[in-house]
């Protein structure tokens, strides 16, 4: 029967299951983003709980009769999963559902395949997108299982075909690995050089969608893609920034942005990529001060940072998206510090849209470039001081482009 219900192309069916754990996104509002970026129209959400994944549907018999009554009602074409489904898990969902099956990790890799520019990009993206399908193969498509042969002799056709398939990727993974190792090197030799310079390099980190480019941009008047979507950069961009109150320039990075179950394999993949964050001198950790749950977000990128071996380079927050905010909701001060993780960062708030706090932004770029203090006059000490107000901000500056 439900070989004959005409799908919809596109039309999508989000699913989410709760296992206890804290930040559920019950309403599944990230996944539709996720599902809309990727080119997918969300037409149903399903949340529900479980204690722990079924073996072999993830979301046991019953539930998954009710996905499919539900992708048939809508004449969704496919499921999305919130959660990473094993191989044996998506076989089995596709069988029971008769519609395709994916999860979060294939999602986000459909998106960076999707966006990926740069030659260096495109490679990072296909080795993650090559490390994932050879988990597929795995008993994955009925046409490449074993066969038994006759006269007691196993194997067969299907036997010699998935292991073609797998000594294909296997050499594609090798070969991309090592173009990227070239690449690899290319940057550090790049950054050798920024270093011999005595450059203080900044990096931009923070959560998908913050306003990351948007900043990015307002600060070096660069024309870096910017939207407010998922994913709007995956290329590292690197341009120099001019400091007039420290007399100096400085070399920032504006890198691909995080997200919650961000998969291994593209973290592993973009490690060329997420080096700028390593060898930086400071992170400016962008955050969406207009997002309920920064919190949230945070705590995802201090995960990601600790993976890669960044969590211990200096950090200033910025809370962006202050003209977001409701007035009730501006703080008090646009500059102060915030407590993480028993260490007081210093934290800025600003808006990269309009402009508001990116002055007080560049000051503290000078000060914590440690020229600040050691270039400036006294009497250009006296200036700048008598320019800001009782709460440390600077008037903006009619040089400074409004975003």
């Amino acid at each position: 029967m439900s070989e004959l219900i005409p799908r919809q192309e596109g039309a999508a069916v989000l699913v989410g299951v709760d296992f206890g754990l804290p930040h559920f996104d019950s309403e599944l509002e990230e996944l539709g983003l996720l599902a809309q970026t990727a080119g997918l129209t969300p037409v149903a959400r399903l949340a529900c709980k479980r204690k722990a994944p079924d073996a072999a549907l993830f979301v046991g018999s019953g539930k998954a009769e009710e996905i499919k009554e539900l992708a048939a009602l809508h004449r969704a074409s496919e499921v999305i999963f919130d959660q990473a489904l094993s191989p044996a898990q998506q076989r089995n969902l596709e069988r029971q559902l008769d519609v395709a099956v994916y999860d979060r990790t294939f999602l986000i890799l459909e998106i960076f395949a999707q966006r990926a520019r740069s030659h260096e990009g495109k490679l990072q993206v296909e080795l993650a997108r090559l490390q994932y399908l050879s988990t597929r193969l795995v008993r994955r498509w009925s046409h490449l299982e074993r066969q038994t042969g006759g006269a007691g002799v196993r194997g067969g056709p299907g036997e010699k075909q998935i292991e073609l398939d797998r000594r294909m990727i296997s050499e594609s993974i090798k070969r991309t690995r090592e173009r990227l190792a070239k690449v690899q090197k290319q940057r550090g030799t790049q950054r050798r050089q920024r270093e011999r310079r005595d450059t203080f390099n900044i990096s931009l980190v923070g959560y998908t969608n913050a306003g990351k480019s948007s900043l990015f941009n307002a600060l070096v008047k660069a024309r870096a893609y910017a939207a407010d979507q998922l994913f709007a950069t995956l290329d590292t961009t690197t341009r120099h920034l001019y400091l007039g109150d420290a007399r100096r320039q400085v070399s920032i990075s504006d890198t691909v942005g995080f997200i919650r179950d961000l998969p291994h394999g593209l973290v592993d993949a973009f490690k060329a990529t997420l080096q700028e964050a390593v060898d930086a001198d400071l992170l400016l950790h962008v955050i969406d001060a207009s997002n309920p749950h920064y919190p949230e977000q945070m705590a995802e990128v201090q995960s990601v940072l600790q993976e890669i071996g960044a969590d211990a380079v200096p950090q200033l927050l910025v809370f962006n998206k202050l003209d977001a905010l409701e007035s009730t909701q501006h703080p008090l001060h646009l500059q102060d510090e915030m407590e993480i993780d028993g260490v007081q960062v210093p934290r800025i708030f600003l808006s990269a849209r309009t402009g508001e706090g990116v002055p007080l932004l560049r000051a503290e770029l000078a000060r914590q470039s440690g020229c600040a203090t050691d270039t400036m006059t006294p009497a250009a000490d006296a200036e700048l001081h008598d320019a800001t107000d009782g709460l440390g901000t600077i008037p903006p500056l009619t040089r400074e482009r409004s975003e």
